[in-house]
């Protein structure tokens, strides 16, 4: 799809789950989904080792700008990408943060 193809409404869209994406510990969450495909708040604010309700509300952006999906089942809430090329974002973002300490 060519730059030219997307509406102004999709621009904004994808600059907003950029600015959403754009933080350390998202970075880290998105990581996590990523291998896991699926987690709850629990296991992604132990394997951040941060209050839950900082998790809570980084899942809360993530999931508000279109970046993830959740699904409850009982008491828990699980969080996934709601879209598998999140994956090529952030694999950009890990390798062209490795160039630059170069």
């Amino acid at each position: 799809m060519n730059l030219s193809e997307l509406t102004t409404e999709q621009l904004e869209a994808a600059a907003n789950m950029l600015k959403a994406i754009a933080h350390p510990m998202r970075i880290a969450i998105l990581r996590f989904l990523e291998d896991n495909n699926s987690m709850t708040v629990t296991e992604i604010h132990e394997k951040l080792g941060i209050e839950q309700s900082t998790t809570s509300h980084h899942l809360g952006i993530l999931k508000d700008k279109g970046v993830l999906l959740s699904k409850r089942i009982g008491k828990n809430t699980f969080y996934s990408l709601k879209n598998n090329n999140l994956s090529s974002i952030i694999d950009c973002v890990g390798k062209c943060s490795n160039m630059s300490q170069n």
